[in-house]
């Protein structure tokens, strides 16, 4: 008896062993080419429809009179929307047929959490047979670093501003997220359509406008999304500082939201450190145009008074352009040639505060588990984030009891020459959406 009391217990003991290894999260890894066009993605490819010259032209014109803000009482809650839009996705020239879009205006709030502002996005649902009801929703912040207007994920999944490296950048991973199933929010972080330059590069506001995207996606009722539906974020690059902030604020600001995880990629840790590490570099126009997305958000920096006549004019130009081709154009340039104090942006008195107040970790302890993938040294001409940044972000968080999982990435220029596919889906995060998954419960 007493033996086959034994066998019982060790079978129970296995199985509870079994049952705990099948609940592991899937850890981060380089997905194969069959993962990244799975089904449904190859599905899409397969069956999608050209687009009339006619449609084109009108999405390249960025002249959507769905952007017009309609009045307002200015007493409504964050997330509420306050307009919609049915729309196709269109990127390359071509609609995929099965994916489900809007174009979403709803309420967001500066980085004071409580001044009301407007913001526009896009929600994509893959419709695969799966009820909508049954989706987990994914807010992602793209890679966008655009202080223009018209360059955000609204336009480019419309088929405006079809150049971008942030949308051509999404392709894999939403093919992944796709492919599981899952519903996808993207923020413009702003309304799309306004002609001022837009505040990116703030934080806070990009964090409130992420979480307050997903509110509205899920309180959407013609999308017909479960409004309790498990949600994950993901950021990366511009977008990953937005993430992080989402998480860090996420605990007080939408404690509503049921956030399992987070993924940030390669994004801004400390501002202060990146300007010296990014000024002069192959990033010096990212750098300089990170100025430009702070200050609506800080408008003691005066950047204008600071700036000599071609800075001015650089300026002046950055301030109306998407981030392809525009940043890309000024690479390896000193930015205190720019500035007639001599001084270069690290070292300028009054760009501090904005610096301070965009630097993660300060901002609270994410409730979410986090997955921070960076390059592991700075070995590469993509490494414009001191990789130690990252590394401390992650102890930061751990401290204040968040479950991390710091990935360091091999971004050299080795890898690039040896392995460009892996170089590259882990550069735009796709080793990443297999852990994200493996999170929901």
């Amino acid at each position: 008896m007493r033996r086959a009391s034994l066998v019982v217990a060790a079978l129970v003991f296995l199985v509870a062993v079994a049952g705990s290894a099948a609940a592991q999260p899937e850890p981060p890894r380089t997905p194969g080419l069959d993962e990244v066009f799975n089904g449904f993605a190859a599905g899409q490819l397969r069956d999608a429809r050209p687009v009339s010259p006619d449609r084109l032209f009108e999405a390249l014109q960025a002249n959507d009179p769905f952007y017009v803000e309609p009045p307002r009482s200015g007493d409504e809650p964050p997330g509420t929307v306050l307009k919609s839009k049915r729309v196709d996705v269109i990127f390359g020239g071509i609609t995929p047929p099965n994916v489900v879009a809007y174009k979403l205006m709803y309420v967001t709030t500066g980085i004071d959490g409580v001044t009301p502002v407007i913001s526009t996005g896009i929600l994509m649902i893959p419709n695969d047979g799966q009820p909508f009801a049954q989706k987990r929703l994914i807010s992602y912040q793209e890679a966008n670093d655009s202080v223009g207007w018209s360059c955000h994920p609204s336009t480019q999944w419309t088929g405006g501003d079809p150049l971008d490296g942030a949308s051509w950048s999404a392709l894999g991973p939403l093919a992944l997220l796709f492919g599981k199933g899952h519903a996808v929010m993207m923020s413009d972080v702003g309304n799309d359509a306004d002609r001022s330059p837009h505040g990116v590069f703030a934080g806070k506001f990009a964090g409130h406008a992420q979480l307050d995207g997903a509110r509205a996606a899920l309180n959407f009722r013609e999308a017909g999304l479960d409004p309790h539906a498990q949600t994950a974020l993901f950021g990366i690059a511009g977008g990953g500082v937005g993430a992080a902030f989402a998480a860090e604020m996420q605990p007080t600001y939408a404690p509503e939201l049921d956030v399992k995880s987070t993924v940030l990629e390669g994004m801004v840790v400390k501002p202060r450190n990146f300007f010296r590490v990014a000024d002069g570099s192959v990033g010096s126009g990212f750098a300089f145009a990170t100025l430009l997305g702070l200050e609506p958000a800080y408008p003691d920096m005066r950047l204008n008074e600071k700036l000599n006549p071609v800075g001015r004019g650089i300026a002046d130009y950055f301030r109306t352009q998407c981030q392809t081709p525009a940043y890309f154009g000024m690479p390896f340039v000193p930015l205190h040639n720019l500035f007639s104090t001599g001084l270069g942006p690290a070292d300028e008195p009054a760009f501090q505060h904005a610096f301070d107040d965009t630097e993660l970790g300060r901002s609270g302890t994410p409730s979410s588990k986090v997955l921070i993938a960076s390059c592991a040294r700075d070995d590469s001409l993509m490494s414009l984030v001191p990789a130690q940044d990252a590394r401390n972000l992650a102890d930061t968080y751990q401290a204040g009891g968040a479950e991390v999982t710091y990935q360091p990435t091999d971004c050299s220029m080795v890898r690039m020459l040896t392995d460009l596919y892996g170089w590259g889906t882990d550069l735009f995060g796709m080793q990443t959406i297999s852990w994200l998954d493996s999170q929901f419960t």
